[in-house]
C-alpha cells in the first residue's frame, strides 16, 4: 500500500486514504504483536525484572472493567464481578502482569463469546491462594481445542481471530503471568454454553 502511494503521486485521494488506513491498521497490529512477544520473552528469560509487591487486585479489576466497558456496550454484553464480602483482594506480585491477566481474559471473552452474552467473574480466598473463575455464556469451543488454547499463536478460527485484531498471544501471556504468581489456570466448557477459566494467584500472607 505504501509503495503504491509513493510510486503514484497522482493517486486518487479516496484510494490514498484507504491505503493509508489499511497500512495503519497493520502497523498497529504489528506493534501489538511485538509488545506481546516482548512480554512473553521477559516472562521466559528475565522474570526477575518484574516487581513483587503487595497489590490491591480489587482496584486493578475495577480498572480493567472500566477499560473494557465501551467494548462491552458495543456488543450488548454484560460483565458481573462478585467480589468477596467486606474485603479487598491483595496479591503479592507485579501490577502490570496482574492487569494483563484480567484484561486478556475479559478481552478474549468480549471478542469470541458473541453479542448479547454475559461474563461472570468471582473470587474466593482459600488458604494461601485466591481462586478466580471467569466464565461466559457464549458460543464456546469444540472440546478438542481446549488442550491447546494456551499455546502461542494457536487459533481456533484463524481468519476470524485476525479480523478481530488479536495477536494469538493473549492466553499464553495469561498462563505465564499466572504461573509467575505461583498459580495455575485451566479452561473448561461452561455447561452447555460458553467457556470457563479457573485460576489461582498466591495471596499476600
Amino acid at each position: 500500500y505504501m509503495d503504491t502511494i509513493l510510486e503514484n503521486p497522482d493517486i486518487a485521494e479516496e484510494m490514498r486514504t484507504q491505503f493509508i488506513t489499511r497500512s495503519r491498521v497493520q502497523a498497529q497490529r504489528l506493534t501489538s504483536l511485538l509488545q506481546d512477544l516482548s512480554l512473553l520473552n521477559r516472562l521466559d528469560y528475565a522474570s526477575d525484572i518484574f516487581k513483587k509487591e503487595p497489590v490491591n487486585l480489587s482496584k486493578i479489576i475495577t480498572e480493567v472493567i472500566e477499560a473494557t466497558s465501551c467494548s462491552l456496550q458495543q456488543k450488548g454484553m454484560e460483565l458481573h464481578f462478585e467480589p468477596p464480602e467486606g474485603k479487598n483482594i491483595f496479591i503479592l506480585g507485579d501490577p502490570s502482569l496482574l492487569y494483563s491477566i484480567f484484561h486478556n481474559l475479559i478481552d478474549n471473552a468480549i471478542k469470541y463469546a458473541g453479542e448479547g452474552t454475559c461474563i461472570s467473574l468471582s473470587a474466593v480466598e482459600t488458604g494461601d491462594y485466591w481462586k478466580f473463575t471467569l466464565s461466559d455464556n457464549g458460543i464456546g469451543l469444540p472440546e478438542e481445542h481446549l488442550p491447546r488454547i494456551f499455546e502461542r499463536f494457536y487459533r481456533v478460527d484463524k481468519g476470524r481471530s485476525r479480523q478481530l485484531g488479536g495477536t494469538g498471544l493473549g492466553l499464553a501471556i495469561v498462563k505465564h503471568a499466572v504461573q509467575y504468581h505461583k498459580g495455575d489456570i485451566s479452561i473448561s466448557l461452561n455447561g452447555d454454553r460458553g467457556l470457563r477459566f479457573d485460576f489461582s494467584l498466591h495471596n499476600c500472607h
